[in-house]
């Protein structure tokens, strides 16, 4: 492993901040282009099928896109701000205020300087946000195995089976694109960096709580190694100032939220009422169990299945021994999406942010030597994911 490799794991490791990073920059961007190049290549198939199916049933392919479920809410709080509830038949009640502000600021402000409409604005951010996920991930990748694999790891995030979301006015590209960057950061040792995109996350989804601990929890076993090392408090603190800064800097934006909602409805916890009554409470798994007890044998027993594949890519990626701010965030991605109390459906879209869980497929696709094997692979899993995405979105149930 060169002493490049042997940084990246390393997470506490500083790096040299380059004196002219623009060549820099546009040299990240050509090693980045064919990565860029596969994901748009599944992705504009993903939008090609939709539109063919949507022109054979009569339906307009830009409504499925930015003017149903979630991106319906985000682009009423760009127009109008927070304070809009609706009220069920059941009588509970969906508060706006569920929903994290980033994307609606965005959406709002692209649309007041540009002849776009709150929709059109909310796909330009999805669709540009799409491709600096990709990046980010194909960066994440490179840096730990290499072009091929990050290639394979940007390729594979964009064939997963939710990834028509990711063509959507919905915040999981935003999100991910700000998770993968900081990740990277955190890789290379920019911790103040990693900290700034950590608060923009957490303005995004409240699934920033999964970064915020992966850059705590590297953090806190970066100083306890080198605490083991030199034990004066003094060294300590200023070799590592601008990784606590930055670990102090990482929950800001989630918790202004958070403090948002709670003053403008004058609790402590509104943030966590209103995400429960929109059926978000944290139950542990009991309506994942409940869930899976209420299905039919076989479609049990295929979910069962399922979430044994997703239990087995978890330990891969211990075996691959992946480094810590990795392997903390993509766990808790995944156990923040199976222990909430809400609706099944979306929980495959919940956990799409979760790429490092990718990298062993991705590692496995690189082995196969073969550049055509690799791509009729990614070929069939793009078709696969454009016609679930097309049925999908063309279909009656939220993703």
């Amino acid at each position: 492993m060169s002493d490049h490799q042997l940084r990246a794991r390393m997470p506490g490791t500083p790096a040299p901040h380059p004196r002219d990073p623009a060549p820099r920059a546009a040299a990240a961007l050509r090693a980045a282009a064919p990565a860029l190049a596969v994901y748009a290549a599944v992705r504009a198939l993903g939008l090609l099928v939709l539109w063919a199916a949507a022109q054979a049933s009569g339906k307009d392919p830009l409504v499925r896109l930015t003017g149903r479920w979630d991106s319906v809410w985000y682009q009423r709080i760009a127009e109008n701000g927070y304070g809009y509830t609706a009220t069920l038949p059941d009588g509970a009640l969906h508060s706006d205020l569920a929903f994290f502000p980033l994307l609606p600021a965005l959406e709002r402000g692209l649309a007041e300087v540009t002849p776009l409409t709150l929709g059109g604005a909310g796909l330009l951010v999805a669709w540009t946000a799409g491709l600096l996920a990709a990046w980010g991930i194909f960066a994440v990748g490179a840096e730990l195995y290499g072009r091929r694999t990050g290639v394979a790891l940007a390729a594979l995030w964009g064939v997963y089976p939710t990834a028509f979301v990711q063509s959507m006015a919905y915040t999981e590209t935003l999100f991910t694109a700000l998770a993968a960057w900081a990740l990277y950061t955190v890789l290379k040792g920019r911790w103040l960096v990693a900290g700034a995109l950590c608060v923009l996350a957490g303005l995004t989804r409240p699934s920033a709580a999964a970064l915020i601990a992966a850059l705590a929890i590297t953090a806190a076993v970066t100083l306890v190694r080198e605490f083991r090392a030199d034990s004066r408090p003094g060294p300590l603190l200023r070799r590592n100032a601008r990784m606590i800064a930055g670990v102090v800097l990482a929950p800001l934006g989630w918790l202004a939220y958070v403090v948002f909602v709670a003053v403008r409805e004058g609790s402590p916890v509104a943030y966590f009422d209103v995400q429960a009554q929109w059926g978000n409470s944290i139950d542990g798994g009991r309506a994942l169990a409940a869930f899976i007890a209420g299905l039919p044998l076989p479609a049990a027993l295929g979910l069962c299945a399922a979430l044994g594949l997703l239990g087995w890519l978890v330990v891969l990626c211990v075996r691959q021994r992946q480094p810590l701010p990795l392997l903390v965030y993509g766990i808790a991605i995944v156990v923040i999406s199976l222990i909430g109390a809400g609706y099944f459906g979306s929980r495959p879209r919940l956990m799409m942010p979760a790429f490092p869980l990718l990298l062993p497929p991705a590692a496995a696709l690189v082995r196969l030597r073969s550049t055509g094997r690799a791509a009729a692979v990614i070929a069939v899993l793009a078709c696969a994911s454009a016609a679930y995405g097309a049925w999908t979105l063309l279909g009656a149930g939220p993703p």
